[in-house]
């Protein structure tokens, strides 16, 4: 089964000056909404710009769902989840080390397929399946730490504390299956992934790809101070994309 591809932007300068108008008055208009901080909003302007010029309305529309998506979800329990001590600083409000630390792979891939540089096809797969990791590490650590029942360390799977770095639960386990298969969705219905094969590679990948998040979690924040949160979602989305895409190209799915 496969989708019709879309067709990605020429590199105009009316192009570029249309992502900088648009990104800019929206910007403008979101930062009364509390989902970045007023630095995060403007690093966000910079990002949308480039994915716009990069990969049109669509990649830039696949990046502002995974933001909206991913702030609903940490405002579930929200009240809850600060009496308990686990709720994110700000609010909930994300800064710039939260927008790279989530979207700089994609970037990456985004501004590679605007340079014609590699198979378009593989780096969607790995564009797709980065955010599809991020998702859904948003989706588990945020209902995990408000409904997960019993959270387990998941180099050890002895009960610890919900919130622990490299915790994991069945409901957070779940819900991160969710978020995976959600961004994927939202990645096919734009056109960035054609076909049924690629949507459940991707899906499966970024489900996947929260296990090495919790591992470095678990085995490496405690013990090195510079492995940050950010750097971890950095490495979580890097490796996302880069095992769709070997898995794409072993499965033959370039065509």
């Amino acid at each position: 089964m496969a989708f019709p591809s879309p067709d990605f932007p020429t590199q105009e300068p009316m192009l570029w000056l249309t992502a900088l108008v648009v990104n800019g008055v929206l910007i403008s208009v979101a930062q009364r909404f509390p989902v970045l901080t007023r630095a995060g909003w403007c690093h966000a302007g910079l990002l949308g710009t480039v994915l716009w010029g990069s990969l049109g309305w669509r990649g830039w529309l696949a990046v502002v769902a995974y933001l909206v998506l991913g702030s609903l979800v940490t405002k579930l329990g929200f009240a809850r989840k600060l009496d308990l001590g686990l709720a994110e600083a700000r609010g909930g409000r994300r800064g710039p080390e939260n927008v790279w630390g989530s979207a700089f792979t994609g970037l990456v891939l985004a501004m590679l397929i605007a340079a014609g540089l590699g198979s378009e096809r593989l780096l969607l797969i790995g564009f797709a399946a980065s955010f599809a990791a991020k998702l859904a590490d948003t989706f588990g650590s945020e209902i995990g730490k408000r409904w997960g029942r019993t959270t387990l360390l998941i180099t050890t799977l002895r009960p610890v504390p919900a919130g622990t770095e490299g915790a994991v639960s069945v409901e957070g386990t779940l819900a991160s299956a969710a978020g995976s298969l959600l961004m994927t969705l939202v990645m096919a219905l734009l056109g960035l992934l054609t076909s049924a094969s690629a949507i459940v590679l991707v899906s499966v990948v970024g489900l996947l790809s929260t296990l090495l998040e919790s591992l470095l979690g678990a085995t490496g924040q405690g013990r090195w101070p510079w492995l940050s949160n950010e750097l971890v979602n950095g490495l979580q989305t890097a490796w996302a994309a880069l095992l769709a895409m070997a898995a794409a190209a072993l499965l033959g799915m370039l065509h």
